[in-house]
């Protein structure tokens, strides 16, 4: 039997049970019911497998639960509510609704349950005005805007895991946050980039263009105007073409 198996001991903990451990990964990777960002991955199964160690669960169950978004490792959300529920230190995650106005900025939804020594804990509230603020409803096929219930209970059940039992979730994110910031993070990156391109295009064609064209292509720029940003880019490109 594996050194891994037997002690339950970090796979990166010695040589043999890295060696062991790439064995392992090598088969398990090979398989067609592992999910796409394992399969023929010899590293990222090892990854799984060293978070498998780690959580007392298997291997399968985490490749199946743990994706891997741009790079970042993340909870699915299925998982992190399962994990909680199925832990020993609360009773079932249940999930509370505050507000009437289903639209208002207020409303929102947090998670809580019972210790099991009958202590009530509740986890954070999170709202519309939240929601808006951080960018999740605004980016582009975003769950927030097709299926605003489920995804507050997802993000309400998230928080709460990083709270009171941060060792279960191991610092990582859920796939829906993971998806909601990096996609943020990509948009701004984009609109600076666009801004920027502008800048090098005005400065560059601006001998051609009149008064009024640069003053409207500035106001573009100073209000980082990013829904025009691709007709000025294409503008002025034109413009330097002719």
């Amino acid at each position: 039997m594996s050194n891994i198996v037997k002690a339950n001991s970090s796979i990166f903990s010695t040589i043999a049970s890295f060696e062991d451990a790439q064995r392992i990964a090598k088969g398990l990777s090979s398989s067609d019911l592992v999910p796409q960002a394992y399969r023929n991955n010899i590293s990222n199964t090892m990854i799984a497998m060293e978070m498998a160690n780690r959580l007392k669960i298997s291997p399968f169950e985490v490749m199946q639960n743990l994706d891997i978004i741009k790079g970042k490792p993340s909870w699915s959300s299925t998982f992190i509510i399962a994990s909680l529920n199925s832990c020993g230190r609360f009773k079932p995650l249940r999930f509370e609704f505050v507000g009437n106005d289903t639209k208002s900025d207020e409303y929102g939804c947090r998670a809580y349950t019972d210790d099991m020594d009958g202590n009530k804990i509740v986890g954070p509230m999170v709202t519309w005005l939240m929601v808006k603020a951080e960018g999740w409803l605004s980016k582009s096929g975003s769950k927030w805007q097709t299926m605003p219930e489920l995804m507050f209970q997802y993000r309400a059940a998230s928080f709460f895991g990083r709270l009171y039992a941060p060792d279960i979730l191991k610092g990582m994110q859920t796939v829906d946050e993971v998806k909601d910031v990096v996609s943020t993070i990509d948009t701004d990156f984009e609109d600076v980039s666009k801004n920027d391109e502008i800048i090098k295009l005005l400065d560059d064609n601006i001998d051609l263009l009149s008064e009024e064209d640069i003053l409207h292509i500035q106001l573009v720029i100073d209000t980082k105007d990013s829904k025009n940003y691709d007709k000025v880019i294409y503008q002025l490109k034109k413009l330097k073409n002719e």
